[in-house]
């Protein structure tokens, strides 16, 4: 399968497989998200003699013969003699000594649990071998809690690993590599939907329509990624009914933590807890607008997962009536129209972040921005509040972006309405943004007014020649 993405990653990785002075990576991030494929990927590039090693929850000794078993493998050799992880792991170390070598233990919590102080024989032999040998040594694991206790203060291998990957879902444009056949509006849709996470996202079929690749992946009776997230959600999190009480909740729309509390009417402190434990798994993200970011009781609360936002707006609460239809009539009768007017739309506006962010990075905005998010006002003396949904912050000020998913370009009469209804707002808002799916009717060099486009947001080498075309309707 073909590699996509995560340049910057594989750069970093590659930049520590060729240093010197360190000699221990951390990778860690969700299941799912690609750990694995990243590293291999970047072995593979590197022609480094490797050992690739998933680690299993059975016993130290079962461990150590499979490790012996691949470094001899990798070595060319019969497998290495030891009889316990600490005693084969200094013989890899010996053996750098004398060339390059990388040994990838991935899902290094399970060898973790099953060898007695792991850590400190890790650190032990880091620190001995420091300079005079040349393996590296690469922890990977799902297991975010465990993964991020190495790095703590009081763990015995803090301030030894020279690289630290907390990898994340990818972003809109490097996702759009996995359905470049789809048309640019086609793959704001996908992106909806499944997100930035590889492995989803390499089950989309270019044969066959968004929706239908909707309905066959997450409707479907035994669709692959509805158990998919039902076994995640089960195998992290304890108490899954509470938890689904919540999905519920903030799927509906539901963002404050009084609001989220109400609506599962359970305890204040369960609730509490459940965010806290689905923050720390970048599944919710707890946010404030730029401007009110020292005020704690103005923070929401949103599900940054896509598909599992997806699901529970769609697919958990109507179960029921899922189960005894057709998945494409059911699609059509509960999800077509609501997600085409009012899901993508919201979702286009993360895009629209994601690539304000990407083009400040490249130098293209100017003044860059430092800040980026939503801008809520509340007015106590005309009385009015609201919120802008993109909003960036400058040396010059704020910059306010509306962001519209419509099959038509934005008149100018629209856009000068849209500019007078934000100065007739509390605020001082003077320099403005325009991000359309289907472009303007005329252009603009105004650099109070920037307006960009889908070929903007994707560019052009991201387009197959003659398959640039919309295939959201066209359910088979």
């Amino acid at each position: 399968m073909r590699f996509i993405g995560r340049a910057e990653e594989l750069k970093r990785i590659q930049t520590f497989l060729n240093s010197d002075h360190t000699n221990l990576a951390v990778v860690y991030g969700r299941r799912r998200v690609g750990k694995s494929l990243l590293l291999k990927e970047a072995l593979r590039s590197s022609g480094t003699r490797s050992v690739y090693m998933e680690c299993r929850r059975t016993s130290e000794q079962n461990n150590v013969s499979l490790l012996a078993e691949l470094a001899g493998a990798a070595m060319g050799v019969p497998a290495l003699s030891a009889d316990s992880f600490e005693a084969l792991l200094e013989t890899l170390f010996s053996l750098g000594r004398y060339e390059p070598l990388v040994l990838v233990l991935d899902e290094y919590p399970f060898l973790r649990d099953l060898v007695k102080g792991a850590d400190s024989i890790l650190q032990a032999l880091v620190d001995r071998y420091k300079g005079s040998s040349q393996l590296k040594v690469i922890l990977c694991g799902s297991y975010i809690d465990l993964m991020k206790g190495i790095l703590d203060y009081v763990n015995p291998l803090y301030g030894r690993a020279g690289l630290i990957i907390d990898l994340r879902p990818m972003d809109y444009y490097e996702s759009a590599g996995f359905y470049s056949e789809f048309s640019d509006a086609d793959k704001v849709r996908l992106y909806a939907v499944f997100g930035g996470m590889p492995y989803y996202n390499a089950l989309i079929d270019p044969n066959k329509s968004v929706a239908d690749n909707i309905v066959d992946l997450l409707i479907a009776p035994g669709a692959t990624l509805a158990t998919e997230i039902e076994l995640f959600l089960t195998a992290e999190i304890s108490k899954i009914n509470q938890a689904n009480l919540v999905f519920d909740a903030m799927s509906a729309g539901k963002r404050k933590f009084a609001e989220i509390a109400s609506a599962t009417q359970l305890p204040s402190s369960t609730t509490a807890d459940i965010l806290g434990r689905l923050c720390k798994m970048s599944i919710v993200e707890k946010n404030s607008a730029i401007n009110q970011s020292d005020r704690a009781n103005k923070s929401s609360y949103l599900i940054s997962d896509n598909m599992i936002l997806f699901y529970y707006r769609y697919v958990y609460r109507n179960l029921s009536k899922a189960g005894v239809m057709d998945s494409r009539m059911f699609f059509r009768m509960f999800i077509e129209t609501d997600f085409e007017t009012a899901y993508v739309p919201r979702k286009f506006e993360d895009i629209a972040r994601q690539f304000l962010i990407r083009r400040n990075r490249a130098g293209q905005i100017d003044p860059p921005f430092y800040r980026i998010g939503r801008y809520a006002f509340d007015d106590p003396v005309t009385r009015k509040n609201g919120e802008f949904d993109v909003v960036t912050e400058d040396e010059a000020g704020y910059r306010f972006f509306e962001v519209k998913f419509i099959g038509r370009p934005l008149s100018e009469s629209e856009i000068r309405l849209e500019v007078e209804q934000a100065r007739s707002s509390p605020l001082k808002a003077e320099r403005f943004g325009f991000i359309a799916r289907s472009g303007f009717e005329t252009t603009t060099d105004s650099p109070n007014q920037l307006r960009y486009t889908l070929a903007d947001i994707y560019g052009a080498s991201l387009n197959s020649v003659g398959l640039n075309r919309s295939r959201f309707s066209d359910l088979q």
